[in-house]
């Protein structure tokens, strides 16, 4: 294999929460591949139905106030514009990296829940976990958080753990939507 040099300059994204910018800079491969693998399914599920999937589009919430989530689903059409969503999805994700996790529990998650979205899922490459709020009267509840378990730590659970976890999400949007937790930390 020939010597290449990367340079880091590829696609940087800038978001502005609060009047406040904050600079990201490109995925790493993990990220890149939990979110081509929502991406795939939800975007396979969606087809033909009124509610629309993307990844990194920008979402304006207010003047000042704009985000661009890993991925999320709109559902009311009007909200698409040429260059961006113009109010809030109905789903927002946010796969977790070193440097934007604390924004993305944080002021992040916040803000989602301060504009109406429905459901805000936080997915961690680190743990294989996602964790999945719901708005309800304005304010997120933890519905539940999923885990990708090995075979190794399933075989370590007793009957009784076992019948308490569940390896299927379903977006709340669609009832018969359901999404394997291995398939989307698949490689």
């Amino acid at each position: 294999m020939a010597d290449c040099e990367f340079r880091e300059e590829a696609h940087i994204k800038y978001e502005r929460i609060d009047g406040v910018e904050y600079m990201q800079s490109a995925a790493a491969i993990p990220h890149q591949s939990i979110q081509g693998n929502l991406y795939r399914k939800i975007g396979n599920y969606l087809e033909g139905k009124r509610c629309k999937v993307y990844t990194d589009a920008k979402v304006v919430f207010a003047d000042g106030v704009w985000m661009e989530p890993d991925l999320l689903v709109v559902c009311e059409r009007s909200k698409i514009k040429k260059t961006h969503i113009e109010g809030p999805p109905d789903f927002a994700v946010e796969i977790l990296s070193p440097s934007t996790q604390l924004r993305d529990l944080g002021i992040k998650k916040d803000t989602y829940e301060k504009f109406g979205v429905k459901e805000y899922w936080i997915i961690n490459p680190e743990d294989r976990t996602i964790s999945v709020y719901l708005l309800e009267d304005g304010k997120y509840r933890l519905d539940n958080v999923y885990h990708d378990y090995t075979e190794e730590e399933l075989r370590w659970l007793s009957e009784k753990e076992k019948e308490k976890i569940s390896l299927v999400l379903k977006l709340s949007l669609y009832d018969d939507l359901e999404l394997s937790v291995k398939e989307l930390f698949a490689d």
